[in-house]
């Protein structure tokens, strides 16, 4: 028979067992076999040496199996397996011409092969043609019943659910009934089944629970050949049935495209004596072949130049729409995925292999996210800081103003992260949320504190300006009344400013345990400064302003006595000036020798004693006086006099309320 223009035929396994790869590979893509997916059949052959095995599938499937010459010998022909493309039959159908069995060329290997190679083709067959003679039906010694007995011992062998088609094929018909021949064949069959050992699990299996079982006749080839033709043409025409009956939808099927891989795994387990566990097997081909086409997608995924220079943009600033991007890419390639695994095992193509390619492909590009999130947290902050900035120089600080800010940037970050996120990442970012918020709150409250700062050293300031003027004035005048009216100045000066403090600090959304520490710090201030005051005065000034306290006093006694003549009448006068100026003069440094803020009971006994020393018990004048009179206006020995007795006489004073002005002496 003429090679026909679609017919491919190639030796799948060689008389010697081994399983040529190479050559099937080429086969599957000159046939296009990877296209049909699931849609497609394989047919095999079985039967004795010389049978017309090759001769029924040339004329049945159009192929060109090699043919028995009879002029030459019935000896072999068809060594190991063959595979063709059957031509005209939908859906795609590859033909298996198998070795005869019972053959003279093997001997005592015949039988392990014969097994082999019977369990091979009903392991990857959906249709098996036992090709007989019509006079061995119903001979105990017929040449097909050591075959039928191999086929219904190693179906023990495969663990599977789907049933196979046995279509018989009785050749050389003869006036037999052909249902007869049929009970005949049936009996036989059965007989042999029976026979057959069987696994626990299938002691009561029946032969028709394993085996769709299908039986022909065809006329003799040479005698009756115009008669077989036509016989065959209606046997071709029935065959898409048969084949539906072996069930393209069956769940050991394996895609196209992983057929070759499947058949040479099957035939290496056989090689090994092992059984063949054809759900397991299934799951193993799709375990391998999805992962080699998971790693082949990722390859060029990692190749795509979009991808890649996307995440190249990605290293060095945020980029908007970076994750719908990227989505996108990802998922053109995960259909690509699932383009090409659609027919393996859902569990291993999607839950298994297709979620691993996704990992991988997202584990790729981590890192770039990671490190784009860094720097979109760095421009958040700076627009942060930008913006509060601006809030402040446009109005003062209101810590409204700023968490609204805060709410505002992590706002944008919650944004920016939903725009960079790729589909099904689930990245938890919720530590680098967490930094940005704490770095955000960080710069938010030394704001607060600097602008908290500047408002309590406001307060200080006015404080202390207002405070200074005026007690300095009041010392300065050196009146009875002076700490009264300081203390009244502190009063009214302190109210003020923690008046001002407590209106302005609502801003700043302060507890009330730190509002009242910072008031009772602002009083506290106010005290001090008129402290320092009086203290700076004391050190520098004591002297200078009793005696300028003195010479008010007297020239203002003395001016009305200048055009007094009366030497006498003068001398009197003068005395009394020099004693009430004396005695103005020691009111500075009563004054000046204590800090009076408290109104208690130290003032009266600092103006008690202050009072003794002026007169001695007698009523003239003491020893400063005297002093006065003789013309030694000593102040510092005044002075020290003074500050001695209050000290003798004053025991009750405390170093933080007595000034010191031991220095003076």
């Amino acid at each position: 028979m003429a090679m026909k223009e679609d017919c491919c035929d190639i030796q799948l396994i060689d008389s010697s067992g081994i399983f040529k790869a190479a050559g099937f590979d080429h086969f599957a893509k000159k046939v296009k076999l990877a296209d049909y997916g699931l849609s497609y059949a394989v047919v095999a052959i079985m039967g004795p040496q010389s049978s017309g095995k090759s001769t029924l599938m040339n004329h049945l499937f159009h192929t060109n199996f090699r043919e028995m010459n009879a002029y030459q010998g019935r000896n072999q022909t068809t060594k190991g397996v063959w595979l063709a493309k059957c031509v005209g039959i939908q859906p795609c159908t590859i033909a298996m011409d198998l070795e005869g069995t019972d053959g003279s060329e093997r001997g005592q290997d015949d039988t392990a092969f014969e097994k082999q190679s019977a369990l091979f083709a009903l392991a990857i067959s959906d249709v098996v043609i036992i090709n007989m003679w019509c006079t061995d039906i119903g001979r105990e010694n017929a040449a097909n019943k050591p075959l039928l007995r191999t086929v219904f011992e190693v179906m023990m062998r495969i663990f599977s659910p789907h049933k196979r088609t046995l279509l018989f094929v009785i050749r050389d018909k003869s006036e037999t009934p052909f249902e007869l021949l049929k009970n005949n064949l049936e009996k036989d069959m059965h007989k042999i089944w029976d026979g057959v050992p069987k696994p626990q699990a299938h002691e009561s299996t029946l032969l028709n629970d394993i085996f769709n079982v299908q039986v022909v006749a065809l006329s003799h080839y040479k005698h009756q050949k115009e008669k077989f033709m036509e016989e065959v043409g209606q046997l071709r025409q029935r065959f898409p049935s048969y084949i539906s009956q072996g069930g393209l939808a069956n769940s050991d099927r394996i895609p196209a495209s992983a057929f070759s891989h499947s058949a040479q795994d099957i035939w290496n387990e056989i090689k090994q004596n092992r059984d063949l566990d054809l759900p397991n097997h299934k799951v193993m081909v799709a375990t391998v072949r999805c992962g080699e086409i998971a790693d082949e997608i990722f390859k060029q995924l990692m190749e795509n130049k979009d991808w890649l220079a996307w995440i190249e943009a990605a290293k060095t600033s945020p980029v908007p729409g970076f994750g719908e991007k990227l989505t996108s890419i990802l998922n053109t390639y995960l259909s690509a995925y699932d383009k090409e695994t659609m027919y393996f095992d859902e569990g291993v193509r999607n839950k298994t292999k297709k979620l691993l390619l996704e990992l991988k492909a997202l584990d790729s590009v981590h890192a770039t996210y990671t490190t784009m999130l860094g720097h979109l947290c760095s421009k958040i902050l700076e627009e942060f800081r930008v913006r509060l900035d601006k809030s402040l120089k446009e109005g003062s600080f209101d810590s409204s103003v700023s968490a609204s800010c805060i709410e505002s940037s992590v706002r944008e970050f919650d944004q920016w992260c939903k725009d960079a996120t790729i589909q099904n990442a689930n990245w938890d970012t919720s530590s680098i949320r967490k930094k940005l918020v704490c770095d955000i709150d960080a710069h938010a409250l030394r704001v607060h504190d600097v602008k908290l700062s500047e408002l309590k050293d406001k307060c200080e300031k006015q404080l202390s300006t207002s405070l200074t003027k005026q007690v300095e004035a009041l010392l300065e005048d050196g009146g009875e009344d002076v700490w009264a009216s300081i203390r009244s100045i502190l009063h009214d000066q302190t109210k003020k400013a923690v008046s001002t403090l407590s209106t302005e600090i609502v801003a700043f959304n302060v507890d009330n345990e730190s509002i009242a520490k910072m008031e009772q710090d602002l009083r506290a201030h106010a005290r001090n400064v008129v402290e320092k005051i009086v203290r700076d005065k004391t050190e520098d000034q004591i002297l200078e302003l009793m005696k300028h306290r003195f010479e008010i006093v007297f020239r203002a006694a003395t001016e009305v006595n200048e055009s007094e003549k009366n030497p006498r009448t003068k001398k009197k006068v003068n005395k009394a000036a020099i004693k009430d100026a004396c005695s103005a003069s020691l009111n500075v440094l009563l004054v000046m020798a204590a800090i009076r803020l408290d109104n208690d009971v130290t003032l009266n006994k600092i103006e008690k004693s202050m009072a003794d020393i002026r007169l001695d018990n007698d009523g003239t004048p003491n020893n400063i006086e005297k002093s006065l009179y003789k013309g030694y206006l000593n102040y510092t020995s005044a002075v020290q006099v003074v500050v001695g007795k209050v000290h003798r006489d004053s025991t009750y004073f405390s170093a933080g309320i007595f000034y010191d002005v031991s220095f003076l002496s």
